[in-house]
Order: structure tokens, then C-alpha cells, then sequence
């Protein structure tokens, strides 16, 4: 015989996992959203690692 009724346990946990993934997600958006609009310029991403790189000094005028 099958269980069919739900325990109110179960409906608590199903919406706080809900607004758990909804929050996950949003975070992986923005992230992704950032990324994007951080690579939009065209220019090269490079970033610092204790290393001499020509590309990193300001050009002269």
C-alpha cells in the first residue's frame, strides 16, 4: 500500500528547497550577466599573477 498523504514536513521542505534553487540560480545569472558585460569591451582579460607583462602598462601619450 502506497503512501498518499503528504506530511506537512514535506510541503515546508519542498518550498524552502524551491526558494533554495531560485536563489542558486539567480546567483549563476548575475554571475553569467557580469561575465558578459566584463568581456563586451573586445579588450584582452588578463589579470595579475606576479608576472611583467607589456600589455598591462598604461600606453604613453
Amino acid at each position: 500500500m502506497a503512501i498518499s498523504k503528504e506530511h506537512e514536513l514535506h510541503t515546508r521542505r519542498k518550498s524552502r528547497n524551491l526558494v533554495v534553487s531560485l536563489g542558486l540560480l539567480a546567483f549563476i545569472v548575475l554571475v553569467f550577466g557580469i561575465t558578459i558585460a566584463k568581456l563586451q569591451d573586445g579588450q584582452l582579460v588578463e589579470g595579475f599573477d606576479h608576472s611583467y607583462r607589456a600589455t598591462l602598462l598604461k600606453a604613453e601619450e
